[in-house]
């Protein structure tokens, strides 16, 4: 009894949640209406147009930090040092809040641009593992539920058959136009490179570049290419081993 409670409880909190995100997912949704009157031309232009939107939003900050890095690079006081360091931590706090908010205002025309060149891709021959396949998909109102969810930094649970893989190429194209690059980690090396073969014909479609580093052997030229891609998917093996092989 107990616990059917507390189960009815958290499935309607979760349900509370959803309900109000529906208004954001009505509103990707008329800009993908609108997209569909997009040339391929102009659709694929979109991604440059939210890459300069964000590098105006955070161009003034940007120039702040680089003139207290430059400062610091030439200053021999210790005290003067510890004193523009801590400026630069105050600076990068308004940076990450800054790029949040610029991403926030972009993400139903981002979502809109993944969603529609998903439904330009359909009926379109791919080629996945060595394997052909017509493309099928174009993200339902829950795929952008789950993708806003993402995004927002918040723990996303869904089914099998959901559509997990299609759910994360919006918060990982959105991610990907700050040109810091955007990361994928699953457990599994066959669904990694999958991954990035499938649905890297929406993000290449989309003008940005993707790999996965598990193709490639630790410290080689391409995995660190791969690194430098847009988007890059790998395991979480990798990732970790990297990381603490960069740090050791």
């Amino acid at each position: 009894m107990l616990k059917s409670v507390v189960k009815g409880i958290l499935g309607s909190r979760h349900i509370r949640e959803a309900k109000k995100l529906q208004p954001l997912v009505d509103e990707i949704n008329e800009v993908f209406e609108e997209y569909q009157s997009l040339s391929e031309e102009q659709l694929k232009a979109k991604t440059e147009e939210f890459r300069a939107r964000i590098a105006d939003a955070t161009a003034e900050i940007k120039a702040e930090m680089e003139e207290l890095r430059e400062e610091k690079r030439h200053s021999e006081d210790p005290l003067k040092r510890q004193e523009l360091q801590e400026a630069l931590a105050d600076l990068d706090e308004r940076m990450v809040a800054k790029t949040r908010d610029a991403l926030e205002e972009i993400l139903p025309e981002a979502f809109a641009a993944v969603k529609e060149t998903c439904r330009r891709l359909l009926g379109t021959e791919v080629t996945v593992t060595g394997q052909k396949q017509l493309w099928d998909m174009v993200p339902y109102d829950v795929q952008l539920i789950g993708a806003i969810a993402l995004h927002r930094g918040k723990v996303a649970e869904m089914a099998t058959g959901e559509g997990k893989t299609l759910v994360a190429t919006m918060p990982l194209y959105l991610n990907a136009l700050v040109g810091e690059g955007s990361h994928l980690v699953t457990v599994n090396t066959y669904l990694a490179q999958r991954d990035a073969e499938w649905m890297g014909y929406i993000y290449t479609y989309l003008g940005l570049t993707v790999d996965c580093i598990d193709k490639y052997e630790p410290h080689s030229p391409e995995r660190t290419a791969g690194y430098g891609s847009d988007i890059t998917y790998g395991t979480n093996n990798e990732f970790g081993f990297d990381y603490l092989r960069d740090n050791m």
